[in-house]
């Protein structure tokens, strides 16, 4: 079981607004690890982009399970984790984690902030203490509002997209990938379309 991901952001109107960043990238090599950081950034920010205001989703994108929280405020938070971990301590983490990022982060600089100049700390510590789930099991008050909450699990990423929209296009306009991570992104579909069963 493994978090490699948390973030926080702002959904805007047509875009979402990455405010604090926390990754756990220890598990990829050492040269792949700031295309996956910047795929991680880039599928967090779609996400919260798609979703809607007040809602709770997991969306499943290869052996991965992305979880968001999108409060009517239009704060945001997303977890990337192994499809093992469980969902629940993840919805767990992020109303933890939205909940102690309003209070000390004022509202005002939701919209423009960014990793550079919102000052708020904890994310990596969270992120290292949220690797053992067990850590978690004492938020029992989140637990029984997400017993009430529907969690919608979207099937793959393509579902999150609109009619007629592809992957790849998103990805080749993407302002958050860099050409690296564009070839990156080019070089592991070319080598995953390979072994598919017709």
């Amino acid at each position: 079981m493994k978090l490699y991901s948390l973030s926080i952001l702002h959904k805007g109107a047509t875009k979402a607004n990455l405010l604090k960043a926390a990754y756990d990238l220890s598990s990829f090599s050492f040269f792949q690890r700031s295309s996956v950081q910047e795929f991680m950034t880039f599928t967090s920010a779609l996400i919260v982009e798609r979703s809607s205001q007040g809602s709770r989703a997991s969306v499943k994108e290869q052996e991965y399970l992305c979880h968001v929280y999108v409060r009517n405020d239009n704060l945001s938070a997303v977890v990337i984790a192994d499809t093992e971990y469980p969902q629940r301590v993840c919805f767990t983490l992020l109303e933890k984690v939205l909940e102690e990022f309003s209070r000390q982060v004022d509202s005002i600089d939701w919209p423009s902030g960014n990793p550079e100049t919102i000052n708020y700390k904890a994310l990596d510590i969270h992120l290292s203490k949220y690797q053992n789930p067990r850590e978690a099991d004492a938020m029992t008050k989140v637990q029984a509002e997400l017993d009430e909450t529907k969690i919608i699990l979207h099937n793959t990423m393509e579902s999150l997209l609109e009619r007629g929209e592809k992957l790849d296009d998103l990805v080749a306009k993407s302002e958050h990938l860099g050409n690296q991570s564009k070839a990156f992104y080019k070089t592991a579909r070319k080598q995953n379309s390979c072994c598919e069963i017709m």
